[in-house]
């Protein structure tokens, strides 16, 4: 099976090689590229000393690149949406990491059931607003640093024309609600959807597929759980 990556460019090498071990063949569209503010990580960091919060693997990134300035801060309790966010911090040094298997929504209340009282959040740009509404309706403190931003990239008439051209792809794989955003803003994407009917458009959870287009919800499976061992089971 023929399944395009939606993902930026160094996620997507991951998923990539895990569809090939699937005996897939994956093709990569990256629609985002991440800019990261290490700088502004390091200093939310330096002003507290609570727990920290992340809803995605990116901001893993960032603290990967601070180095030996991140040791004295590993033991802080971390809260991350998903096992492989989760996993990803482990890797880094952390030694008290949560994982929510749900969305931010999920990982709020996982935070309130442990009774913690200040957090810092470790965030991009830009991004829902579930994670820190239900953390107001909860009545917990936190602070926000944005250390990452997520750089929109518009892919040429050529990289398209790669893509649909001849052979199509089978799946295309959706796994942010901003990407299938950007995926739908591209006249030649819709268009191509539209003229190759039968792609199967997969989304990791519901808000994701919220923004695909009422006359392709047809063609829309969502993943039992928000990770990607689950949307990958899906093919």
């Amino acid at each position: 099976m023929r399944v395009l990556v939606t993902r930026p460019a160094h996620s997507a090498e991951t998923t990539a090689q895990r569809l090939r071990d699937m005996g897939h063949e994956p093709l990569l569209l990256p629609l985002r590229r991440p800019q990261h503010d290490s700088a502004a990580a390091a200093g939310a960091l330096a002003a507290t000393s609570c727990a920290i919060a992340v809803t995605s693997a990116e901001a893993m990134r960032v603290l990967s690149a601070l180095g030996e300035t991140l040791g004295p801060h590993l033991d802080r309790p971390i809260f991350a949406v998903g096992e492989m966010t989760a996993q990803a911090a482990r890797r880094l040094g952390f030694r008290s990491v949560t994982a929510s298997s749900g969305n931010g929504r999920d990982l709020a209340d996982l935070v309130a059931a442990q009774k913690t009282e200040a957090l810092l959040y470790l965030a991009g740009l830009p991004r829902a607003e579930t994670f820190e509404g239900r953390l107001r309706e909860l009545g917990i403190r936190f602070s926000v640093a944005e250390c990452y931003r997520m750089q929109p990239v518009a892919p040429g008439p050529a990289d398209i024309e790669a893509i649909f051209l001849g052979h199509r792809p089978d799946a295309v794989l959706f796994y942010s609600r901003q990407t299938a955003e950007d995926f739908f803003q591209v006249a030649e994407l819709r268009s191509a959807l539209l003229e190759q009917g039968g792609i199967r458009l997969l989304c990791l959870s519901e808000a994701v597929a919220q923004a695909i287009p009422t006359f392709l919800k047809g063609s829309v499976t969502i993943s039992p759980m928000p990770d990607e061992i689950s949307l990958l089971s899906l093919l």
